[in-house]
């Protein structure tokens, strides 16, 4: 499974992006899929995540309300819509997938096989 994440800029503080997904070797329909951040001198930490086999969503509480995880399997790609930005946001951000996730592992790393390139998000304040 090949990840390829996209959708990063430069976005003023309140402002929105949607970074995108895409898988090319496997679908989504029995993957699950995570979003993943790290900043400059910190450890990658965990966003969100939506397992594949009851399509439940969970989110870091740092982003919960404001971020959005979504699967369009038409189009075999997942969605990371960001919302009400802020400048402690600012990360390159990874997707990551996994046909093996459970619900007490999705926030960790070391639960994921498969892993996007990563996109820049930069806020400004």
């Amino acid at each position: 499974v090949q990840l390829q994440a996209s959708g990063g800029g430069l976005v003023q503080a309140g402002g929105s992006l949607r970074l995108s997904c895409a898988a090319s070797g496997r679908t989504f329909r029995r993957l699950s899929t995570a979003w993943f951040r790290q900043a400059p001198g910190k450890e990658r930490e965990f966003v969100a995540a939506l397992k594949w086999n009851d399509r439940s969503v969970h989110y870091a509480d740092s982003v919960k309300g404001r971020f959005t995880i979504s699967l369009d399997n038409a189009k075999n790609t997942v969605y990371l819509q960001m919302n009400s930005l802020r400048p402690e946001d600012t990360s390159v951000y990874y997707c990551a997938a996994d046909p093996s996730v459970i619900t007490s592992n999705l926030a960790a790393r070391s639960a994921y096989a498969y892993w996007g390139q990563g996109t820049l998000v930069t806020v400004s304040s």
